[in-house]
């Protein structure tokens, strides 16, 4: 009997030490996956190839989905924007075309990609450090958003139209079902707005277009940060 209780003693030890070494091997890859995503999310070798008044760089890796290029002031949102065929294509895809649980800046493969709709939409993941759209929830704030209110976007790849983005409101809505998250009229989005609107600044100049920026407001839940801006076809 007591070399029964022997051998279940040391049956028991070596069951405790390997479940010690598979939580040790849990909380290592949870630590390289956190770093790991980062890390890419981190990755700014794409401003090599941010596109000029001639267009962007012949060299460029960005694939031929790059639409436009999205920098808002005093942010760390200075991103090619990138549209697939529809919505899921650059959620975890790089602006290189290579998987990437960052994913890419992206507009809604509904709008059109010179951007004339009334109202286009762009998502990016909500990272860490304010990498992609991470630096949204600051818009929130009323005072935040009135003393940062400017942006660019810079719209196709060979002959550049330069725009001015005029940053004037920001709320939190649900992620299904919610219009705001659907290509709308000028006038319709300019109703939600005003009568929604978490953070609004009226005395931005009013634009002739939309764009809303879309990320996760939270982790595991189904609310959406946005972010609207104005599109000018002049500087304002």
């Amino acid at each position: 009997m007591r070399r029964f209780w022997i051998w279940m003693n040391i049956i028991y030890e070596k069951c405790m030490f390997a479940l010690f070494i598979v939580a040790l091997l849990v909380v290592l890859y949870g630590l390289y996956d956190a770093w790991y995503v980062y890390n890419k999310a981190s990755d700014d070798s794409y401003l090599k190839y941010k596109p000029t008044a001639e267009g962007v760089p012949s060299d460029s890796p960005i694939t031929e989905d790059m639409v436009a290029w999205l920098a808002v002031e005093d942010t760390n949102i200075d991103y090619p924007v990138m549209q697939g065929e529809n919505n899921s294509v650059y959620l975890n895809t790089n602006p290189y075309g290579e998987y990437s649980l960052s994913g890419s800046i992206f507009l809604d493969s509904r709008n059109a990609p010179d951007f004339t709709d009334d109202y286009s939409i762009l998502y990016g993941h909500h990272m860490e450090y304010g990498k992609m759209f991470g630096s949204l929830d600051a818009f929130l704030d009323k005072e935040y958003l009135e003393k940062h209110n400017r942006g660019k976007l810079l719209v196709d790849r060979d002959k550049i139209k330069e725009y001015d983005l005029g940053i004037f409101a920001s709320m939190q809505v649900d992620a299904y079902g919610d219009k705001t998250l659907d290509p709308m009229s000028y006038e319709e989005a300019m109703k939600i707005i005003e009568q929604d609107a978490s953070a609004l600044n009226s005395s931005v100049p009013k634009g002739e277009r939309i764009v809303v920026l879309s990320t996760c407001a939270e982790p595991l839940t189904d609310k959406r940060l946005l972010v609207f801006c104005y599109i000018y076809d002049k500087a304002k």
